[in-house]
């Protein structure tokens, strides 16, 4: 497969009916001053620099900007920023997705400079009249004010813009007609083993996993045994990839021996019968390690 091409940095040119040099931006022309001059190479240098730092993109006086377009240059900012190690999105991307849907409706068209205090609380009321609970719009509003921080620091904006709504308080319980969900419990452990005979050998392994070792689902589906460090009596996974990986933690399980697949397609082989798995565990000396792990 061929490499991929990094995106072409528009090139110094000369202007024959004027005698000067250019370069073109963004679908525009723009003359840098007497061709081969060192000040038209400074101006070109410096051109460049600013279009690359705007994300591909001239800048934009301030009062000509909507906020439409301002949400246009900042989803090209949060598309690099927000992905993985492996270039997929995460889930910080529909995050802002959600949030920016009301702003956009209610202010596309209106200058991004003219945007206060009362436009913001405007938009939150959308989200209160959308029936979204209070936490979530808190953190939405706060995703907005993330992109008007954004374009102060490109200089899209005026500082005074962010920071007027910053002054934008949250919704506070008991005050407000945004609903606040009931807290979210764990299942009883009854529950889920009543399930188990109903589900795949493979979900079903992927569910003891999880009452053994507290993993998220998104955690079990993409393990790989080739992740697991079987060499000591407790085997290690440590994945390549893991929100708490600053913390420097590591999940200690018991697995199988099935070392080069993903566990969503793999676990009815890894995941021995309830019987012989418990002699392996008792032979290893990690039975009262998971009853220990599952119990707490």
């Amino acid at each position: 497969m061929p490499a991929k091409r990094s995106p072409r940095i528009p090139s110094y040119r000369f202007h024959k009916s004027t005698n000067r040099a250019v370069v073109t931006l963004d679908g525009r022309d723009i003359f840098l001053g007497r061709y081969n001059s060192p000040e038209s190479r400074q101006k070109y240098d410096r051109m460049i620099n600013e279009w690359l730092g705007a994300g591909r993109q001239l800048p934009v006086a301030d009062e000509e900007l909507t906020v439409l377009e301002l949400l246009a240059r900042f989803w090209k900012h949060a598309e690099v920023t927000y992905r993985r190690p492996d270039g997929s999105p995460t889930s910080e991307l529909d995050n802002f997705r959600q949030a920016l849907r009301p702003l956009k409706a209610m202010y596309a068209d209106h200058p991004a400079r003219a945007f206060g205090p009362r436009a913001l609380r405007a938009v939150q009321a959308e989200m209160v009249r959308r029936g979204w609970c209070r936490t979530n719009i808190n953190k939405q509003v706060s995703r907005v004010r993330t992109v008007f921080k954004w374009a102060t620091s490109h200089e899209l904006i005026p500082p005074a813009v962010y920071h007027a709504l910053a002054t934008v308080e949250g919704l506070r319980r008991g005050r407000t007609d945004a609903p606040d969900h009931a807290e979210v419990r764990p299942v009883p452990e009854a529950y889920v083993n009543a399930v188990l005979p109903f589900v795949s050998r493979q979900v079903g392994a992927m569910i003891r996993l999880q009452l053994l070792t507290g993993m998220r689902p998104g955690e079990v589906v993409i393990m790989r045994g080739a992740d697991i460090d079987t060499t000591g009596k407790l085997w290690v996974y440590a994945p390549a990839e893991h929100k708490t990986a600053h913390h420097g933690h590591a999940r200690t399980i018991y697995l199988g021996r099935r070392r080069s697949r993903w566990s969503g397609h793999s676990c009815a082989r890894i995941w021995p019968p309830r019987s012989s798995r418990r002699r392996k565990q008792k032979r290893n000396g990690l039975l009262n390690y998971t009853q220990r792990v599952r119990h707490r």
